[in-house]
């Protein structure tokens, strides 16, 4: 097994992303976004216990069973007091690659989360699509955040990843539009980086004005053989 070259380490944060084997589509629908989305959110914990909850949920509505006691009240119970393994601080999901930013708060919990989430929606993935095999291309990619600097800076990348690849400025499938204020989000903890502006539209404008150069940049390198 390769050694990870970059050490994750607690309450530090981190730039982390992966893309589909061979470059191909991960999402192809509404709901395959939702799904990981829904992943994102269950498998954030130091015991596997939220995923098991909600399949038994999924169980019961498939067959029409009429439980004595709403399992959707104990899963969230369950989440209230849920460890987390890391605070999502913002992501980004494209029909063949996401990027988050992902703050460690146990030991190993980026490495955790990663891999419950890789297998819970390659799982998924491949019994919807009647496919066998690895869907990701190999282990994630993590590169330490170490500076503020570079935390706001990459906070905007990754809010408007979608835009810069030349998609939707307010696409749905990031947390830009939990960021502005648009959309209730639970998956990100906002927090860390509005608390360092005024206000939200100043962190709109800081994140418009270096998307535009990064799409400029991306766009231009179109035209630069190497």
């Amino acid at each position: 097994m390769a050694i990870r070259k970059t050490k994750l380490v607690n309450d530090e944060f981190y730039h982390v992303y992966n893309r589909g084997v061979d470059k191909r589509d991960i999402f192809v629908d509404d709901k395959d976004y939702k799904r990981f989305l829904l992943a994102m959110n269950l498998v954030n914990d130091t015991t596997s216990g939220l995923m098991h909850i909600w399949r038994d949920m999924r169980r019961m509505e498939r067959d029409k069973v009429q439980p004595r006691v709403d399992p959707r009240l104990n899963l969230e119970e369950h989440l209230k007091s849920r460890i987390k393994l890391v605070e999502i601080i913002t992501y980004c999901l494209n029909s063949n690659h996401y990027h988050f930013i992902l703050k460690q708060k146990e030991e190993k919990g980026i490495e955790k989360f990663m891999q419950k989430l890789g297998t819970s929606y390659t799982m998924y993935f491949n019994r919807k699509s009647k496919r066998t095999g690895s869907l990701f291309e190999g282990r994630f990619k993590s590169i330490h955040i170490d500076s503020n600097e570079y935390l706001l800076y990459l906070s905007a990348y990754v809010n408007q990843n979608n835009f810069i690849h030349g998609g939707d400025k307010y696409w749905k499938y990031s947390s830009y539009l939990d960021f502005i204020g648009k959309r209730k989000g639970v998956l990100c903890d906002k927090e860390e980086i509005l608390n360092q502006f005024g206000s939200v539209k100043e962190y709109e404008e800081f994140v418009d004005n270096n998307a535009k150069v990064l799409k400029e940049k991306k766009e231009l390198n179109k035209y630069i053989l190497e």
